[in-house]
């Protein structure tokens, strides 16, 4: 009986996995379940690391996110236990994807990291990609890590200015 749920939940991330032409992040995911009181936090934790253990998901940590990608053999499931998600389900889940679309675009299209260069110094790297075509690269060199941390942090919220910028003076 309690692995009736777990089921569905499965079936919910791998359903809203497949919906998205782009990755999502688990807090996405976490955001749309917990917000519905559908199931714990710790449930839901548990749930997406048995897709992964089982590779039905591929995880991808990205500086402070975990992308999570749903793959071949997870839309096989999906393709074969759909029908046990309900319609209500997954109208809510069509709405969520809607209200947020953009926003959640956005999250994953923009990224940045950093790391350490064989020079001592940090280089940070920063990319805006849209559709999975890359609009924006750019690796900085700089002297330590707290300054790589600033850049990438001011990068997410500024990044549509750096690119006007860009635009604007290049062409």
């Amino acid at each position: 009986m309690f692995q009736e749920p777990l089921t569905l939940y499965k079936l919910i991330v791998l359903y809203m996995l497949n919906r998205m032409s782009f990755p999502l992040t688990k807090a996405q995911i976490m955001d749309f379940v917990l917000e519905r009181e559908y199931t714990s936090f710790l449930v839901l934790q548990q749930v997406i690391g048995e897709l992964i253990d089982t590779d039905m998901v591929k995880a991808e940590s990205i500086r402070n996110r975990t992308h999570l990608i749903i793959t071949d053999e997870g839309r096989e499931t999906l393709a074969y236990f759909r029908h046990r998600i309900g319609d209500s389900m997954r109208l809510d889940i069509e709405n969520f994807f809607s209200e947020r679309e953009l926003e959640m675009r956005n999250e994953i299209s923009v990224t940045s990291s950093y790391d350490k260069a064989t020079s001592g110094d940090y280089e940070a790297r920063l990319t805006v990609k849209d559709n999975g075509v890359s609009l924006v690269e750019i690796s900085l060199s700089v002297p330590n890590e707290d300054i790589a941390l600033e850049i990438c942090n001011n990068w997410d919220k500024k990044n549509q200015d750096v690119y006007k910028y860009l635009v604007d003076t290049l062409f």
